[in-house]
């Protein structure tokens, strides 16, 4: 069983890939569904607001620590090489790394600041609502997937 500074290290992933699942499934399951659901206008001006608010202290400690915490557990499980636990902590490190952040990264953020570039009620806007919507919740669902593969990876790490 992992043990002291490394088990901490451990729990501390569990919560942070868990809570940002916890986000992405809050998205994934009704916000973007409510947004899409006002007209258009109000639909963009209310994702614009929310994108802006993420980038806040609150939510990036939560989502940027967790990246940081999950490539240190990488790191240390490559160095110390641990007999129990081994592949689930690279795993889940694997999975939040690069299907939560890197996701994030290169689809839901282009798509976001593609959005922040428009004005609410142009014509421009609103015909890309739809496709925004669509594309944009698809990809939080990977997020979402992964971030909780990789809190489910390191709970059996800990087992």
């Amino acid at each position: 069983m992992i043990e002291g500074p490394y088990f901490v290290l451990t729990v501390v992933g569990v919560l942070g890939t868990g809570l940002v699942a916890g986000v992405f499934c809050a998205f994934s399951t009704f916000v973007m569904k409510g947004l899409a659901a006002l007209p258009p206008a109000q639909g963009i001006a209310a994702m614009q607001s929310i994108n802006v608010t993420a980038v806040m202290p609150a939510f990036m400690l939560v989502f940027l620590g967790s990246a940081a915490v999950c490539a240190v557990i990488a790191v240390v499980t490559f160095v110390l090489w641990p007999d129990e636990g081994t592949v689930e902590l690279l795993l889940g490190s694997a999975l939040y790394l690069f299907g939560c952040f890197g996701v994030t990264i290169a689809a839901n953020v282009p798509r976001n600041n593609k959005l922040a570039g428009m004005s609410p009620g142009t014509p421009e806007a609103i015909a890309y609502w739809p496709t925004f919507v669509s594309e944009w919740s698809i990809w939080n669902h990977v997020r979402m997937v992964a971030s909780a593969a990789g809190m489910v990876s390191y709970v059996l790490a800990l087992t």
